[in-house]
């Protein structure tokens, strides 16, 4: 729960990078707690906006920007720029090709966008 909070916490950061474990497990805890807004909407029958359920919706809407600042942090760790997100405007095939992205590892040194993910140098960074 740690990293999910982190990543809230660098909720506007596009720079950097983030290593695989911090984006799948952010990706998963999102995963879960959207999935418990929408039981939560089901059971207590609350009434829906534009055909989604309101607990879901504002759940989505509050992380928006903190997934899509992980998702640039993640592609940087592979050494391409923030702008291949913009793959996910192709429909089908770009969001396959961006799921496999997130799946590659990370550059094993010091690339462009900064220090490899959970290294010294990063961490001390993150705490100045």
């Amino acid at each position: 729960m740690g990293i999910y909070w982190e990543v809230l916490s660098k909720f506007a950061v596009f720079h950097g990078r983030s290593g695989r474990k911090e984006f799948w497990v952010f990706t998963l805890i999102s995963l879960l707690i959207e999935a418990a807004a929408l039981v939560l909407d089901i059971v207590s029958k609350t009434p829906e906006t534009f055909g989604f359920p309101v607990l879901a919706q504002v759940y989505v809407l509050a992380v928006t920007l903190p997934s899509l600042a992980l998702t640039v942090r993640r592609l940087h760790d592979t050494g391409r720029s923030g702008y291949w997100i913009l793959l996910a405007f192709v429909p089908f095939i770009g969001m396959l090709i961006l799921l496999y992205l997130m799946t590659l590892k990370g550059e094993p040194e010091e690339n462009r966008y900064g220090d490899v993910p959970g290294s010294a140098f990063a961490l001390a960074d993150a705490v100045t």
